[in-house]
């Protein structure tokens, strides 16, 4: 299905690929259309299946059913650029589709990311070639190829130990080996292509933000989170992460060091590291905002939109003059189906009161990571703010 395009007036062309998900993503079409500038939404879903609110926000569009065809994302970009002449960016600010963009940006010749640079920065051994460069310290792991090379990697670092895909999203294909009797059951396990490294106890935190068009840092903020990925994932555990109002001052070093080292322009990033004492651990970067409804987190933690500044980055605009304050610590707080919690849905909402921002279901594909019903709380002061999520919690 194609949709003809409505004659606008723009300075800057861009394509963004799948609009409609996640959910709140239309925003960042709405934003460009607020900025002056054309979101041409490329989607593996119909017209009809999007929502009015970026329906409204897009300046053409056009239905590609599968997205692993290339060839045909290839003549959707090309008509796009056929109806309303070069692109300035392209993007879906969504882990699963970094690699496509890549391709087309080489092909297009657009700003970003191309497939070499990609490929490098999105594997752990790319990341830790680019942290050690920061001067940053790091998880230790060996690439392997073999249960042969993953026992030399357990020699050198001992049990427990953690095995990702070199080049992975979230924590698919990832778990950890405690004993001899694990190890072994994996002989029958194809392992090409992943990495094993030093388990490293402790807290996961994150450095979040956004750079404009010069790499300058225009925005950052700091998330907490109550497990890492691989074992809210594994063990279905109930999961919360929130933002903090002040970032630690090492933690902030840290993590500029490596937005500089890898010269990112008016892009998102999200850094992690494991909290160690009073040191940090740099544990995985990834070059896009937050996962779930984080975006709307940073809004309701400043009290800004978020999305307004990065179309206005995209479009290489000047933020000299942009300020912002982290007014609010807001959490997300993730219920599972299969817990039995103390307060069911009705009687949490009435004793959360004004706390509670919102309560929604989680979108399927995402809520293995992130819970299958979100609360979203807000609260000025951390200890208040705690208190609710362990309500939200309580089994």
């Amino acid at each position: 299905m194609v949709r003809s395009g409505r004659e606008v007036s723009a300075e800057v062309n861009v394509l963004f690929l799948s609009p409609h998900f996640p959910p709140q993503f239309w925003h960042f079409c709405r934003a460009l259309k607020e900025e002056g500038a054309r979101a041409l939404g490329l989607a593996d879903a119909p017209w009809h299946e999007l929502s009015g609110e970026l329906k409204g926000s897009l300046a053409d569009f056009i239905h590609v059913p599968r997205f692993d065809r290339y060839d045909d994302v290839l003549r959707a970009a090309a008509l796009f650029i056929h109806r309303h002449g070069r692109l300035g960016r392209l993007d879906s600010l969504n882990e699963h589709w970094m690699e496509l963009e890549a391709r087309l940006r080489e092909d297009f010749n657009v700003e970003g990311f191309k497939p070499r640079e990609l490929k490098r920065f999105r594997s752990k051994t790319g990341m830790r070639e680019v942290f050690g460069a920061a001067g940053v310290p790091c998880t230790e792991g060996l690439r392997v190829d073999s249960l042969d090379e993953a026992r030399r990697a357990i020699a050198r670092f001992g049990l427990p130990v953690v095995f990702k895909p070199d080049v992975g999203v979230g924590a698919a294909g990832t778990f950890k080996v405690t004993s001899e009797e694990q190890l072994g059951r994996l002989s029958a396990r194809p392992l090409q292509g992943y990495v094993v490294e030093r388990f490293e106890p402790g807290t996961v935190t994150s450095f979040d933000g956004l750079t404009d068009e010069d790499g300058r840092i225009v925005f950052s903020l700091s998330h907490l989170f109550s497990a890492g990925v691989m074992d809210i994932v594994n063990e279905r555990r109930t999961m919360h992460y929130y933002s903090r109002r002040d970032i630690p001052p090492l933690l902030e070093e840290y993590g500029r060091r490596i937005v500089r080292a890898f010269d990112l322009k008016a892009r998102f990033f999200h850094l992690e590291f494991f909290v160690q004492g009073d040191g940090f651990r740099a544990l995985e970067a990834n070059l896009r905002p937050p996962g779930g409804f984080t975006t709307d987190m940073m809004n309701w933690t400043c009290d800004f939109d978020v999305y307004r500044l990065w179309a206005k980055a995209v479009t290489g605009q000047s933020l000299d003059g942009f300020t912002y304050e982290r007014k609010w610590h807001v959490a997300h707080v993730g219920r599972r189906h299969e817990v039995r919690y103390r307060l069911g849905h009705d009687a949490l909402v009435g004793a959360l009161g004004p706390t509670l921002i919102w309560s929604r279901p989680m979108p399927p594909v995402l809520a293995g990571a992130m819970g299958d019903t979100v609360y979203m709380l807000r609260e000025k002061s951390e200890a208040k703010l705690l208190e609710a999520i362990e309500l939200v919690g309580a089994a």
